[in-house]
């Protein structure tokens, strides 16, 4: 990866960070009150979210090349059990600690100690897959 492109991702990064951090994404009491229905804020923040990768990803297949000049190739992904697993792992996770993964990185730049704790949660949780990952694909049909 060239230096310039690593320092396009960090810029990005940074800048998709602070707009978690400002629109409250990295808020719990704000993601407590989306799970619990008691506010939309985060609603209207994910519709935004859908909206602009949708406009994106039709800029990027007009376009055929993706940032770094690789062709665009979309698949659509297969759909198994380990989809409704693994997504209700993700939210229950996400509803527990109030963090799904970026707004993890964003408490953690806040100093948020708590976060630590999150981020320690989704490595666990990451190593746990990747280690019965052969086990899991034989019962959840996942993909080889």
């Amino acid at each position: 990866m060239s230096a310039r492109l690593a320092l396009w991702y960090v810029v990005l990064g940074t800048a998709f960070g602070w707009v978690l951090s400002r629109s409250g994404a990295g808020d719990y009491g704000v993601v407590q009150r989306m799970f619990l229905f008691e506010g939309f804020q985060m609603y209207g923040l994910l519709g935004v979210g859908v909206l602009t990768i949708m406009i994106g990803l039709w800029i990027l297949k007009r376009v055929g090349r993706t940032a770094a000049g690789e062709p665009i190739a979309i698949r659509p992904k297969a759909v198994n059990a380990g989809n409704l697993v693994g997504g209700g792992l993700f939210g229950i996770g996400w509803s527990m600690t109030g963090m799904c993964p970026g707004p993890v990185f964003v408490n953690i730049g806040e100093g948020k100690v708590y976060a630590l704790f999150a981020f320690a949660g989704a490595v666990a949780g990451t190593w746990l897959v990747g280690r019965f990952r052969p086990w899991l694909a034989n019962r959840l049909g996942l993909p080889h």
